[in-house]
């Protein structure tokens, strides 16, 4: 280390060498100061954070209420159809035909129901109602034309274009971001030169 010949043994050097024992000393207290330092506690950041963040959002209360109002009229026309008090069928289905139009009534009004309580549902059944109105809009067209079945019955699928319209609304509402309120403050940055 000193310009000792080689090879040199580290330990029975250090022992006749109170130079290199005081550098080896400095130099482990150094190493230990490096690793092991006392705990910084860091900023409290969570008030600032939760005043940054956007307000919780309620989308489309009225939206939804509409929604909701929809799909009760919509459920108590399924379950007239249920229990026979159909005035708008005219008798015009009877059987597995009419059970089939009672469950898409009762099930698409509990669906409208369902994504006016959880948002997150309306995406699917936009694509349900969307496509099943495509198809009836058409066939009621065909019907109509054809004199086939009375426009009191057509009519009433009017409900179902209504709560369409309304999930469109409700889904664009929920896509939005969130308002930020004037009183929010921007959360500061921590940097490394501030936990030290």
């Amino acid at each position: 280390m000193d310009g000792e010949p080689e090879p040199v043994d580290p330990d029975a050097h250090l022992r006749g060498c109170s130079e290199c024992r005081a550098w080896q000393d400095r130099a482990t207290a150094l190493t230990r100061s490096l690793r092991v330092r006392p705990a910084v506690t860091p900023p409290d950041l969570v008030p600032a954070i939760l005043a940054a963040a956007p307000a919780p959002r309620q989308p489309g209360r009225w939206t939804r209420a509409a929604l909701v109002a929809v799909a009760t009229t919509q459920l108590a026309l399924g379950i007239a159809q249920l229990i026979g008090v159909d005035a708008a069928h005219g008798g015009l289905m009877s059987g597995h035909l009419s059970n089939e139009s009672t469950a898409w009534n009762i099930g698409l009004a509990v669906g409208m129901l369902w994504a006016a309580l959880r948002t997150r549902a309306v995406a699917g059944l936009l694509a349900v109602l969307s496509g099943f109105l495509v198809l009836l809009i058409g066939y009621s067209v065909h019907d109509l034309i054809a004199g086939t079945v009375p426009f009191a019955r057509v009519a009433s699928h009017g409900l179902l274009l209504v709560g369409l319209g309304l999930l469109f609304a409700l889904n664009r509402q929920e896509r939005l971001p969130a308002p930020s309120s004037p009183d929010r403050r921007e959360v500061p940055v921590l940097r490394a030169t501030d936990a030290a």
